[in-house]
């Protein structure tokens, strides 16, 4: 009886952890956490080598204020991300199955308390900071919410807004830092243009369920032929940016080998696009995220070998 009640406990306990442990996933994965992380290092790499080249090291480590600014950032991303699959949860039933299942585990109504929660200690924190700070971040999470609301089902807007709301706090710092410059500008472009590209690919894979769901995407609009036509057009559009980087603003380093390579990547891209099939825009999609994340590794590379190496 005893070695039988000790079964029972033990199964009890493995399954109360595995709960447990599934509603800790399931906010995480709500809160789109790991791509919250993601642009966090983004925003630390490019702060620091791009926007604030003159700084030392040990100054922006102790500048409390651009943590806090990007302590702000990083809760607003979380919460974006919770009040983004609170008004796509059908959606994400089909189109992300087992994100959507593991926070089965977990009510609606605690998403709603944390998005609330991570919303008002953002801007508690920004308040802290200054007025212009909390100003910033009002309209970001405004624009948050009102995306996942209203925008993401309106054509066109949908993908720029989303694009723009990814860029906006690096836009916020390089106010900040006031760095403004020709090579910034056209970086910042070539950025835009290729998260423009990866947010229609994955509309184009997501195409029946955005219809099914009311929402107006390029590829339901224009089909997915002339949609092709469009990206390509972008991703050329790119190539003609990256060139201008390469041989006007006297980029050097990794991350004129990032640009340089990056031409091949967005030819082969080009190539893969001319195919019909799923699998071909599932890679491209797949290579372009890629490529995002290997370009500001480079950045890194590049700003380390300049500010410590040189």
């Amino acid at each position: 009886m005893n070695s039988e009640k000790e079964i029972l406990q033990q199964n009890f306990i493995k399954k109360s952890l595995l709960y447990r442990f599934s509603q800790f996933l399931g906010v995480l994965l709500g809160a789109r956490f790991f791509i919250a992380v993601l642009l966090t290092f983004a925003l630390y790499v490019s702060t620091f080598f791009l926007f604030n080249q003159e700084e030392s090291f040990r100054n922006f480590v102790f500048d409390f204020k651009v943590h806090g600014i990007i302590f702000c950032t990083v809760l607003t991303i979380l919460a974006g991300g919770i009040i983004n699959q609170f008004y796509d949860l059908e959606k994400d039933h089909i189109v992300k199955p087992f994100r959507t299942r593991i926070q089965k585990f977990i009510k609606q109504k605690y998403f709603l308390y944390a998005y609330l929660i991570l919303c008002v200690v953002s801007l508690g924190v920004a308040w802290m900071i200054s007025h212009r700070v909390f100003v910033f971040f009002v309209v970001y999470q405004f624009f948050m919410w009102f995306y996942s609301h209203k925008l993401s089902r309106i054509i066109i807007l949908n993908n720029f807004t989303f694009v723009s709301l990814t860029l906006y706090p690096f836009f916020g710092m390089m106010v900040y830092y006031q760095t403004f410059s020709g090579k910034i500008f056209l970086m910042a472009i070539f950025l835009f243009l290729i998260l423009l590209c990866i947010d229609i690919v994955k509309d184009i894979l997501t195409k029946n369920v955005d219809k099914a769901f009311g929402y107006n995407t390029i590829p339901n609009y224009f089909k997915s032929r002339n949609t092709k036509i469009i990206i390509i057009a972008l991703l050329i559009v790119t190539m003609l940016v990256s060139m201008k980087i390469i041989y006007k603003m006297g980029i050097s380093g990794f991350m004129a080998y990032y640009f340089i390579l990056g031409l091949f990547i967005i030819i082969f891209c080009i190539y893969l696009l001319l195919d019909y099939s799923r699998k071909s825009k599932l890679v491209t999609l797949n290579i372009l995220r890629l490529w995002v994340f290997i370009g500001i590794i480079a950045m890194l590379l590049n700003g380390i070998e300049n500010r410590f190496i040189d």
